[in-house]
């Protein structure tokens, strides 16, 4: 692949997937702008290792699943080496995503994950599977006890 190739590659890759990519960076990054450094971090490890895909499909999942991963690291990171009043200033100016948004996103990432893919991007429970490497009963499993948590979150809220 010529240079030109790879650049115009790159541009229908980041026009087409990015929005759905950040929708999925958002839902365990802790906040926006974590979720869009995760959209850039997975770009850029695109760029540079070039991996090979069967498919479209392929490359979309090979996207969300490096995402879903990248957002899952920084959020484990950053419970650990974030100072007590950097992460209450961060809580402070973090946008309200409203009830529903900001319910999903405190789920377990598991739960998050599938709720995520389900409801926000249309995905099947089989795609879900395929998606993220899990047996379609775990995946069914996960968004049962995920609605019913957030079932129990958004009553509690509204109590």
């Amino acid at each position: 692949m010529t240079q030109h190739e790879l650049e115009q590659d790159l541009h229908r890759v980041v026009d087409t997937y990015s929005p759905m990519l950040l929708r999925a960076a958002l839902t365990r990054a802790p906040s926006p702008a974590d979720a869009e450094d995760v959209v850039q971090d997975v770009f850029l490890r695109l760029l540079t290792y070039h991996p090979r895909f069967r498919d479209g499909e392929h490359e979309k999942a090979w996207l969300l699943r490096a995402t879903l991963n990248r957002a899952s690291d920084l959020r484990r990171g950053r419970r650990d080496d974030v100072p007590l009043e950097e992460a209450a200033k961060a809580a402070a100016e973090a946008p309200d995503y409203g009830p529903l948004l900001s319910a999903v996103r405190s789920l377990p990432e598991a739960y998050s994950a599938v709720i995520h893919l389900y409801y926000y991007e249309g995905y099947s429970i089989k795609e879900i599977a395929r998606l993220l490497a899990l047996p379609v009963p775990t995946v069914g499993t996960r968004l049962a006890r995920g609605r019913e948590r957030l079932r129990n979150l958004l009553k509690e809220e509204e109590a």
